[in-house]
């Protein structure tokens, strides 16, 4: 599988309709950025049960805002919707793979009954 490219109208989509997501915030006068870039597609074609999302962050201002970036490349992984990883700096190879098998491995059940926990907790400032 390719990469797909993620915009500000199918952003939260994409996140909410597939188990992982990792996505590649980046911009085309970025040198780091084109640097990862190989290393992302070639995880893309060895896991294409892992959708692979690049977001320009000058083209989807809106959703580079929302998350927060203030560094590109950053990569997020979300699992189930929910942001599981988030780190600036292209990554080598060989990270990148560790960072796609922990996702992987993640119990969903533990994070949502955390979540939950949370969220019903009275003594959490709204």
């Amino acid at each position: 599988m390719t990469t797909i490219e993620l915009t500000d109208s199918n952003f939260d989509r994409v996140i909410q309709d597939n188990d992982i997501v990792l996505v590649d915030f980046w911009a085309r006068w970025c040198g780091p950025c084109r640097q990862f870039a190989p290393v992302f597609e070639q995880s893309a074609k060895d896991n294409p049960e892992v959708v692979h999302g690049k977001l320009d962050t000058e083209a989807a201002q809106r959703t580079a805002a929302a998350a927060a970036i203030t560094a590109i490349p950053t990569l997020m992984a979300f699992r189930q919707g929910v942001l599981v990883f988030s780190q600036a700096g292209a990554l080598p190879a060989p990270a990148l793979a560790q960072v796609v098998d922990a996702v992987k491995k993640i119990d969903m059940r533990e994070v949502h009954e955390h979540i939950a926990a949370h969220d019903n907790d009275p003594a959490r400032e709204n």
